[in-house]
């Protein structure tokens, strides 16, 4: 492992147990076991640093999937499966740590990432988009009912995936997570599915 990714893991739990305000650059210094220059040498600033910390424990990447020519029940699959990887990659970078500290990391990532809620919203917007090409694609197949608002329901599909919050502030593992998902998936399927 490099210094830099060295220095990122060892953030990353001081980010995540106290609130960005609360980390001095002392703290992550006394933590790593480096001088505050030799922490300098490797990022100008905390701000870099958190925003590296961030982009590495809260990457989220766009379900591969080929809108054309895939079924919803298949990007359902797809869903699931991309799902469970990504909680897996989120809560691997400490043991133990709390949901609420990564709920709070994500806040404080709205307040001191410039940029982060654009990319956010944008990824929101771009999923949603996806998800609504993949309804429209499976009503002209025949797949599921063509009565239905194929906007709402791209939103609706979309909100169910980040609802997985729920059930982890309840601690769930991370298998109860996918299959609470996994249920509620389904049913909307069997919902729109054509009879």
């Amino acid at each position: 492992m490099d210094t830099r990714e060295y220095i990122i893991d060892k953030a990353v739990s001081l980010f995540l147990t106290n609130s960005y305000e609360a980390v001095s650059i002392s703290d992550i210094s006394n933590a790593i076991g480096f001088t505050k220059g030799a922490l300098y040498h490797h990022f100008k600033n905390k701000e870099e640093l958190f925003k590296a910390v961030v982009d590495k424990c809260f990457v989220v990447q766009e379900i591969g999937f080929d809108v054309e020519t895939g079924t919803l029940l298949e990007f359902t699959e797809a869903c699931l499966n991309h799902a469970k990887q990504t909680l897996e990659t989120i809560f691997s970078y400490t043991e133990g740590c709390e949901i609420i500290n990564y709920m709070s990391l994500i806040a404080d990532s709205f307040r001191h990432y410039p940029g982060f809620a654009d990319q956010k919203i944008k990824f929101v917007i771009d999923e949603t988009n996806k998800i609504k090409q993949i309804i429209t694609r499976s009503i002209e197949r025949g797949e599921i009912r063509s009565d239905i608002d194929t906007s709402l329901i791209a939103q609706s599909y979309f909100s169910n995936m980040l609802g997985m919050a729920t059930p982890i502030i309840q601690n769930q593992s991370i298998e109860q997570v996918i299959t609470n998902l996994k249920g509620q998936l389904d049913q909307m399927y069997l919902l729109l599915k054509k009879v």
